[in-house]
């Protein structure tokens, strides 16, 4: 049986900076750094920078003739990345909706959105704020997963397809965004000029389990009826023998028209 406490939700900041540490965060943002081909004295946003984990690496990119805007819906999160970015005096953290950003038009050479499409309710409506608020040939970069992908070693696949039919159905909202997203952004009007994929890899048990929830989200696949009592004894087996599991996640480079 798993044990309750590993069954609670992680504190969001803390997930945001495990996952930031971790060697697969570490890798995809450092390709998202150089895809965003900063300049010093640009305008760079950051659309739903939590804590305001990537902020500094930003504002080195623009150096201290540049501007850094991070804007994010949770008053917890803006406030936390205040406090982290305080030697900083180019950021400037706003409190806002990715829906109706809280930008002017026409101000921003640069921008990346990092996960955060999967949650919004319009991931269209993100884009196109986007190009208003982006200057001609205005570059975003956004990174996604694409939670269909999840493959977990082990000979009873038809618990994997389970654990991923809930995943994508009842757990996050567009679990398959990253998929989407050059489609999406060419609907909006703007150019795609890259799409890779980049797979993070975990070969350790409780690693994967803290960064994708693995035991948490088998309990509520049970309950919701996605699979059966024998899942927990599935999940628990990963954890004492050889583990690997991975998942897709699109790295896409889009721009405003000139």
């Amino acid at each position: 049986m798993i044990e309750i406490d590993r069954l609670s939700p992680p504190d969001s900041i803390a997930y945001l900076d495990r996952v930031a540490a971790s060697d697969s965060g570490r890798t995809y943002k450092r390709q998202m750094l150089g895809m965003l081909d900063l300049h010093p004295g640009q305008t760079v946003l950051d659309i739903g920078c939590g804590p305001g984990t990537d902020l500094a690496d930003l504002a080195a990119g623009v150096t201290q003739t540049g501007s850094v805007i991070g804007v994010d819906h949770s008053p917890v999160m803006a406030e936390r990345a205040r406090v982290r970015l305080a030697g900083q005096p180019i950021v400037d953290i706003r409190i806002g909706d990715a829906h109706s950003l809280p930008i002017d038009d026409h101000s921003v050479d640069r921008a990346r959105t990092d996960r955060v499409l999967q949650h919004v309710a319009d991931p269209s409506q993100v884009l196109a704020e986007f190009r208003r608020v982006a200057r001609p040939g205005a570059r975003i970069v956004m990174a996604e997963p694409d939670w269909d992908t999840l493959l977990i070693d082990h000979d009873d696949l038809a618990m994997n397809r389970g654990l991923n039919r809930f995943i994508v159905t009842e757990v996050v909202r567009n679990a398959t965004i990253g998929r989407s997203l050059a489609r999406l952004s060419a609907q909006a009007g703007l150019i795609v000029r890259s799409v890779v994929t980049t797979a993070p890899v975990f070969r350790d048990f409780e690693m994967a389990d803290q960064l994708l929830g693995l035991r948490r989200n088998i309990v509520r696949a049970v309950e919701a009826g996605y699979l059966d009592g024998d899942a927990e004894r599935w999940i628990e087996e990963m954890g004492a023998m050889p583990f690997l599991a991975g998942v897709m996640v699109f790295l896409v480079v889009a721009e405003a028209p000139e």
